[in-house]
């Protein structure tokens, strides 16, 4: 960080800016107590002078000397800035953090005033609340505060926009940390330096603002004096002697542009930016047929079920309507048991995994007839009760291991978050637990990792830090969202080797979503099939090479190459593309892709009805031969 804030000073415009705005600050520090006494000096028999050897740039009409009183204004004129320029920082962070702080919806009419705000001129928002707060350097001070706060607000709720999606973000969500300490520890710190930045360059811009209303005579009144006053009271001789206003305006000049250039070299030297209604969801009414005796038997069946899932449907407001891109999905994990989840990108694996998380905010709407983790609804209210449940039972390890950890914050602090919030251990004790967190994670040398940043862990090991973080509760399921897409192979199975182990000395239950069939096969012991946000098939893995019924399972299985695959032949595809959500045509959604279809899968929907033991499966043509089509348009019998 030390070293992003000095390269500011290698460039020659940083060198100057910072050397400005030094000498601009140091001069309203030291200027009231050198000279004062002068600019005070009444001298009747000298009033309205020009310039001279004993007054640069001549008197006022009482005599007093003009560039004394300039440079003695330079630390009210400062100060009055600053401190509007605080009130606008301060009022912009409030209403640019209200809609992650408050929700969704208290946050639509926080931007809707913003952007009301916005579109006026800054000028004439500082003038009527100018108006507002009455005339004075208080008044003055709020007024142009406040005036700036829109701004400020729309670059914070910007900003916040963009750090609130990451997955570290989720993973404090999970660990059942509030709004407003994800806001303090996660968010703040990692917008601070581009809001630092456009607060520099805002103050070059208050001080414009307030010399301006000072010049109107809403500013400082007399006998209080700044560069906008200075240039109210000398505008009246100007025509005598135009140094009188010539003085205070440049000095509002120089100070305007040495924040500004400071503001815009930090910009540069740090690759920072600078910036100067959804309509209501009809009520969700599942039209899937599921499988009700069996989901009813597994959740009867014991206490060893950890996550009960029945109708799940995820709904986000569209163009056209409604998109659902999860849709009437059912499904159960016990204890120690692995089940995969497959499927192509866009089938609603991911979204399944967070919308049982509780991570799909507004303005989706999950919707559910039943949604158990260890026999607590999670569709009730969010609670503190609840928070503590998924914060310590529910492990999320996340697809891209450099987003998941807080790049602000060293690992062990991230870690021992869990444990202070939800466990009530010290710093202390929280940081140990931490450590041995890692270790089990078989991360070498914990203790000295704990003190490191994540951008100085691996790949590999991230990832493994991430589990590490899941293990700092007691989970009872561990939902991994393709853990090893941006890994080698090597580090991929490492990673499946711990998750494997701790499935199996702990007992705890892994969803394992991945679009490497072949990786699901090996670690899993059940295996469900979605397809345009539906399961179309839930198998047992040893069944998956050769007792696929679906042919969009089967599909699947063939397009993976083994070590039998003829490297003279293409290999297997499948036609055509995936179903778009905001478009799901009726009947079955893989109609247009399947070999099999018939007029009957274009118009009706296949129900999940059982197909075996511990085998549902969604098709009307479920186990007929099928054709899998390959690159060059060759056929490939495939039984």
């Amino acid at each position: 960080m030390i070293r992003r804030w000095r390269s500011v000073l290698r460039t020659p415009l940083g060198i100057a800016a910072t050397a400005l705005t030094v000498a601009v600050l140091v001069l309203a520090v030291v200027a009231p107590i050198l000279w004062t006494d002068d600019a005070n000096a009444v001298d009747t028999g000298n009033i309205l002078a020009g310039p001279s050897g004993d007054h640069w740039a001549g008197t006022d009409n009482l005599g007093r000397d003009i560039l004394f009183r300039t440079l003695v204004a330079t630390r009210l004129s400062v100060e009055l800035a600053l401190a509007a320029t605080a009130i606008a920082v301060v009022a912009g962070l409030v209403l640019g953090t209200a809609g992650f702080v408050l929700g969704r919806r208290p946050g639509r009419l926080v931007s809707a005033a913003i952007n009301i705000a916005v579109a006026f001129p800054g000028i004439l928002l500082a003038l009527f609340f100018a108006v507002v707060f009455g005339v004075g350097a208080t008044g003055a001070v709020l007024a142009i505060g406040f005036a700036g706060a829109p701004a400020f607000g729309r670059l914070t709720q910007t900003l916040v926009a963009g750090i609130e999606s990451r997955d570290f973000i989720s993973a404090a969500r999970i660990a059942g940390v509030g709004r407003l300490r994800i806001l303090v520890r996660h968010v703040l710190p990692n917008i601070s330096e581009p809001l630092v930045v456009n607060a520099t360059i805002g103050a070059g811009g208050a001080l414009l603002s307030f010399a301006g209303l000072s010049f109107l005579g809403l500013g400082v009144q007399q006998p209080r004096y700044d560069w906008g006053r200075l240039l109210f009271d000398g505008i009246s001789s100007i025509y005598v002697n135009p140094a009188s206003a010539l003085a205070p305006g440049a000095a509002v000049l120089i100070a305007g542009l040495a924040f500004n250039l400071f503001g815009e070299s930090v910009a540069k030297g740090l690759g920072v930016g600078v910036v100067g209604g959804i309509p209501a969801l009809p009520p969700v009414v599942p039209t899937l047929v599921t499988d009700e005796p069996l989901i009813e038997e597994s959740h009867q069946a014991g206490t060893d079920l950890v996550l009960d899932v029945r109708d799940l449907e995820v709904t986000f407001p569209g163009a056209r309507g409604p998109i659902r891109p999860v849709r009437g999905v059912s499904f159960a994990v016990r204890r120690g048991e692995a089940v995969g989840v497959v499927g192509e990108s866009g089938s609603g694996k991911s979204l399944t995994a967070l919308a049982v998380s509780r991570l799909v905010g507004e303005p989706g709407r999950v919707d559910a007839s039943r949604l158990d983790l260890l026999g607590t609804d999670l569709r009730a209210r969010d609670s503190r009760a609840q928070r503590q449940l998924l914060g310590t039972s529910l492990a999320m390890v996340f697809q891209d291991p450099m987003t998941s950890f807080n790049p602000t914050r060293r690992m062990g602090g991230q870690l021992a978050e869990v444990a202070r919030h939800h466990q009530g251990l010290e710093r202390r004790s929280a940081l140990a637990r931490a450590v041995d967190r890692l270790r089990s994670v078989r991360i070498s040398e914990p203790e000295r990792r704990a003190r490191q940043y994540p951008h100085e862990f691996s790949g590999g090991m991230r990832q493994r830090a991430m589990i590490g973080m899941g293990l700092m509760g007691n989970p009872a399921l561990i939902i991994a969202d393709e853990p090893t897409t941006a890994l080698d192979v090597t580090v991929q199975l490492q990673v499946l080797d711990l998750l494997q182990a701790i499935r199996e000395a702990d007992g705890v239950a892994l969803v394992l979503i991945s679009h490497d069939v072949t990786v699901v096969g090996e670690v899993c012991d059940r295996v469900l099939v979605m397809y345009a946000g539906r399961i179309v098939e839930d198998l047992p893995a040893a069944a998956l090479s050769g007792e696929a019924l679906h042919p969009y399972t089967r599909a699947l299985v063939a397009a993976v190459p083994d070590m039998d695959t003829d490297l003279d032949q293409p290999l297997a595809v499948i036609p055509g593309r995936p179903v778009d959500p905001a478009d799901v045509p009726p009947g079955c959604a893989y109609a247009a892709r399947c070999p099999l279809a018939s007029e009957r899968c274009r118009v009706e929907d296949p129900a999940l009805v059982p197909a075996g033991p511990g085998h549902r499966v969604a098709c009307w043509h479920a186990g007929e031969p099928i054709d899998i089509e390959i690159a060059d348009r060759e056929e490939v019998r495939v039984p």
